[in-house]
């Protein structure tokens, strides 16, 4: 039941239809309305953990056949494990019951345009350097081998023998998988 926002980004801000934020809020009220409490819990029915990039021509629960409540997904640029996405994870397994992670990169990634200099641009802009590492590649197969190899290696997680990574193609919406060396 997703409530979506067709606009025109040109009017995104326009006084006439209100600000994005004033737009999600107002969907946030349809849905409202409409919602029944499905009598959940956080541990997700499928006890799988999702770790994907941000990118917003991924569709997660849509590209993967999920419904709601069935996995934790951990979001950020690049899909990236970080130390924040090693806690989440942790929190995931040992709180909440999950025993499975899967990683979903995609093609065409923003990161693969990046470098560390954007760390440096940054700390000239704002006379203070980031305390995180942008996470750039160029090589999308081998982050993803990358990001599985961190998860497997992580002390803190129980379940480090079904990680599994994918990259999800924004063209055909196919997920290819990506096997160790």
């Amino acid at each position: 039941m997703s409530t979506s926002l067709p606009m025109d980004p040109a009017d995104a801000m326009s006084p006439v239809s209100g600000s994005v934020m004033d737009r999600l809020v107002e969907a946030n009220e349809r849905y409202a309305s409409q919602f029944t409490d499905p009598g959940m819990d956080a541990r997700p029915v499928l006890k799988v953990a999702v770790v994907a990039c941000m990118d917003a021509r991924l569709d997660l629960h849509d590209a993967l056949g999920l419904a709601l409540g069935d996995c934790h997904t951990i979001r950020n640029a690049g899909g990236a494990v970080t130390d924040d996405v090693i806690r989440s994870l942790t929190i995931s397994q040992r709180a909440l019951g999950t025993r499975s992670v899967m990683l979903v990169h995609h093609t065409g990634c923003g990161l693969e345009s990046l470098t560390e200099d954007f760390r440096h641009e940054l700390e000239e802009e704002v006379g203070q350097r980031p305390p995180w590492a942008v996470e750039a590649f160029r090589d999308v197969d081998q982050d993803v081998r990358q990001s599985m190899q961190r998860v497997r290696t992580s002390p803190f997680l129980l379940h480090r023998d079904d990680v599994r990574g994918f990259v999800f193609d924004v063209s055909t919406g196919l997920l290819r998988e990506i096997h160790r060396d």
